[in-house]
């Protein structure tokens, strides 16, 4: 699946989000944030350990962003989250729509080659690797131009060898604290490879189960 475009308009800028758990809030402010954007990727960790969000699933489905699965998806759509998924209050089709994504996209626009992973290229996934950690150098290895990640609520802008490694934080939970554990997004302008993150602060979250 690639982004739609209309009458062959090239995708200057995609909105990038990741680790939204829940917090539809958080989401939404991204979007305003970033600004006019061709398409939103979400990076994975759209929900919280045991808890759905009908709100943030349907606006991610809504908007046709192209999504991946995280591990807290991993958890709630496996043996751990039966009981979790019974839930009266979740929505069956955004149920439905999440579990159908895949762990990770490779998408080619404008003629670069964009991986999107939640956490690392390489298999077994599920390292947290930081901004400071030796293993961003692996990420040169990867068969793309761009790669995409999330999982570490750390902002990274870096080229690595000949790709560029991009991981946005997070819209959903600040843990950065070189911003001041404030959320954030990125947008990544597919011609000039120009990556802007922006960050902006965060408010409570609730994550009770949600009736709509």
């Amino acid at each position: 699946m690639l982004p739609r475009q209309s009458n062959q308009r090239p995708l200057l800028k995609l909105g990038i989000v990741s680790d939204l758990h829940c917090n539809i809030d958080g989401l939404d402010r991204a979007l305003e944030t970033m600004g006019p954007i061709d398409a939103l990727l979400c990076l994975g960790d759209s929900i919280y350990e045991y808890s759905f969000s009908n709100a943030v699933i349907g606006r991610l489905r809504e908007l046709d962003a192209l999504t991946i699965l995280g591990n807290h998806e991993e958890i709630f759509l496996g043996a751990a989250g039966v009981r979790a998924r019974s839930r009266a209050d979740i929505d069956r089709s955004l149920l439905g729509w999440l579990a159908e994504q895949p762990h990770r996209r490779e998408l080619r626009i404008d003629g670069k080659r964009i991986l999107m992973v939640h956490s690392t290229p390489w298999e077994p996934r599920g390292s947290y690797v930081l901004p400071t950690s030796s293993e961003l150098q692996r990420f040169g290895e990867a068969d793309a131009d761009i790669v995409l990640y999330g999982h570490t609520h750390r902002q990274v802008v870096r080229r690595v060898g000949r790709v560029l490694v991009v991981n946005p934080g997070s819209a959903g939970e600040g843990r950065d604290p070189r911003n001041g554990g404030q959320l954030s997004c990125a947008v990544l302008d597919t011609v000039t490879e120009e990556v802007v993150v922006r960050d902006f602060p965060a408010l409570p979250v609730r994550r009770q189960p949600e009736r709509g």
